[in-house]
């Protein structure tokens, strides 16, 4: 699979958009993590960059090919679970973004060929505490592997978000 091949792929999922919400579709799992990465100006703007021009991705080990960068909706991008030509691809789309003064981030959902369906939120948040870095998603099996693989898929999927937020974390904190 090429970046070219995701233009016509459709989404896997039915509730595209449904991580701005604090509601869980039906028939999802839910995954929410939150991470503390420090305090201040310079860490919340480097966290948002990182984010938003897919370099937490690459700093989680994670590597990934966009049609945009930053990013934009409708971006889409092509990542790689596995090692080499071994792996599986993972292809996304970008179905909202935001950038407030307090808050910047995005979520993609999974596009037809993802091992997942569903929906993934990665958002950098400025609290009265310090920086936060969330990452919300609901997801369910996309294909027969992803089903066998019960809650070791779910855990895996909660390793890679804390792998994420490190990334972000590090990334932000580096002067």
């Amino acid at each position: 699979m090429k970046l070219d091949d995701l233009r016509d792929k459709r989404f896997s999922y039915d509730v595209v958009g449904s991580t701005q919400y604090a509601e869980t579709p039906p028939g999802y799992h839910r995954l929410e993590y939150r991470h503390r990465i420090g305090t201040g100006d310079e860490v919340f703007r480097r966290a948002g960059e990182a984010v938003m021009t897919w370099k937490a991705h690459a700093a989680a080990g994670i590597h990934v090919v966009a049609t945009d960068t930053p990013l934009v909706i409708g971006t889409n991008s092509l990542g790689r679970l596995g090692v080499g030509s071994v792996g599986l691809p993972v292809p996304c789309r970008v179905v909202w973004v935001v950038d407030e003064p307090d808050r910047i981030g995005f979520a993609y959902g999974t596009l037809e060929g993802h091992p997942q369906a569903g929906e993934e939120s990665l958002v950098v948040s400025r609290e009265p505490d310090g920086i936060y870095y969330t990452i919300l998603a609901y997801s369910r099996p996309g294909t027969w592997y992803t089903r066998l693989s019960g809650p070791i898929g779910r855990a895996a999927q909660l390793q890679v978000a804390k792998q994420y937020a490190k990334a972000v974390e590090r990334l932000a904190n580096k002067a």
